[in-house]
């Protein structure tokens, strides 16, 4: 399949250039995937999909155009072709396009482990599915349920260039959740969820532990109350700690840095989290859940200290944004069928600190612990925070009653200064970070 594939781009790419094209790359993408929700005791949808993309990106001077298609016949990829360099033709030039020089191409890329050789069966699904839910159902307390899903994919991608980057790979992965109810009308009801995810399907949690979390996690959110609002220490669960690090990444992804339009685009080598923060990145993770052996521009990519004792090291940077910027590209990119490369991470986690999550709150007087937040309030060009959130107020270092309705704001400047971590990370979900506590949020409550 992986020699097949090339071999359709390798074609498609020598076309586009006999057509008129000064180089040209291809992506093909092909998929299946097997998707299982069970709901209140009862299969409630089973759906099965196979389909497949393929791309064409020309370039005709400093002009460019993509175009995509599922249709694969002789006669629709030579329309392909056609119509992708007469489009990059009509459009304004851009002095940044272009593809990587050879000698920039990653070379020796290693095995990351990234394909399940045994798939799993469609009664396995269900039979997850219908565990997971029943698991979080039997939790005392919980009263209905939004169902548990069970998926499990297969994907094959091949991408090829005419400077000779070629690259063909296999990749699986799939996930377990539940989504359950505790209380009722009268009383107040509260919603929560778990999930677990993977490359290979013996990495999964199982779906009872899957689903009896989720429905701990409902359950104990029962009686919540506002809070009085002010300024104190907020601790975010681990769960709720991967936003912040996704609004750090945001801010250093390059083409955002390139048009100036996030908060960190002054602060490269300076501190921008106090010196107990490290943040790292590892594309070559073995199974981890965003691995890559080379970016999507065939550029080597490497683990590095993004965040390196709270100084800022580098911009998230593909070919593009780096010769925007005058910089060294950083083996950061990322693309699709139908769309051009762009900045984007691997895997990332904030290293763990010493003390235990319990040890963190065990210093607060008065604070709050959030589980969940809510809402879109966070201004990547200013880094202003704002936004709702649900979670447990903490007294005298104990987590004392569920609180919610409740919003939490502050600057990510001031909040990324202030982080302390706790030493509970745990990689699974390829953007990662343990339980952190961040001092002095204005949080409004009644």
């Amino acid at each position: 399949m992986s020699d097949e594939s090339l071999n359709v781009l390798n074609d498609l790419i020598a076309k586009a250039k006999t057509a008129g094209a000064d180089a040209a790359d291809a992506i093909l993408a092909d998929g299946e995937s097997t998707s299982v929700t069970y709901r209140l005791g009862e299969l409630e949808q089973l759906e099965h999909s196979e389909g497949g993309d393929i791309g064409l990106r020309v370039l005709v001077g400093k002009k460019q155009a993509i175009v995509s298609s599922s249709d694969r016949s002789p006669e629709a990829l030579s329309e392909l072709v056609d119509r992708a360099v007469a489009m990059a033709k009509t459009v304004l030039d851009d002095d940044l396009l272009g593809l990587a020089d050879p000698d920039q191409l990653a070379t020796n890329l290693p095995d990351l482990d990234m394909c399940d050789p045994d798939d799993i069966t469609t009664e396995t699904l269900i039979e997850a599915a219908r565990t997971c839910e029943d698991a979080a159902r039997a939790v005392k307390g919980v009263t209905n349920s939004e169902g548990a899903q069970a998926n499990w994919g297969r994907s094959r991608v091949a991408i090829a260039a005419s400077n000779g980057f070629q690259r063909a790979y296999e990749s699986t992965g799939g996930s377990f959740s539940a989504s359950v109810l505790a209380g009722d009308v009268e009383t107040g009801m509260e919603t929560d969820y778990e999930y677990t995810s993977a490359v290979y399907a013996k990495d999964f949690k199982s779906p009872e532990e899957v689903g009896r979390t989720a429905g701990d996690r409902a359950v104990r959110k029962l009686g919540a109350r506002k809070v009085k609002s002010g300024k104190f220490p907020v601790v975010f669960e681990s769960r709720a700690a991967r936003g912040l690090v996704s609004h750090f990444l945001g801010a250093i992804n390059g083409s955002a840095v390139a048009r100036g339009t996030t908060f960190l685009k002054d602060s490269m080598d300076s501190a921008v989290f106090n010196d107990s923060i490290t943040i790292v990145e590892d594309p070559h993770r073995a199974r981890g859940m965003r691995s890559k052996p080379c970016d999507a521009e065939g550029l080597a990519n490497t683990s590095r200290n993004l965040i390196d004792a709270g100084v800022l090291t580098t911009w998230i940077l593909d070919l593009r944004s780096a010769r925007k910027l005058g910089l060294t590209p950083t083996g950061h990119a990322s693309r699709g069928p139908s769309s051009p490369p762009s900045p984007s991470v691997t895997n990332v986690n904030v290293v763990a600190g010493d003390q235990t999550p319990e040890e963190l709150i065990g210093e607060i007087e008065n604070g709050l612990y959030v589980t969940d937040a809510f809402g879109q309030g966070v201004n990547g060009v200013t880094g202003d925070y704002s936004r709702g959130v649900g979670g447990f107020w903490i007294e005298n270092g104990e987590l004392v009653y569920p609180v919610n309705e409740i919003t939490i704001a502050s600057n990510l400047k001031d909040m990324f200064l202030t982080i302390t971590a706790a030493n509970d990370l745990e990689l699974s979900r390829g953007i990662d970070s343990p339980t952190v506590r961040i001092d002095g949020m204005s949080v409004a409550g009644s």
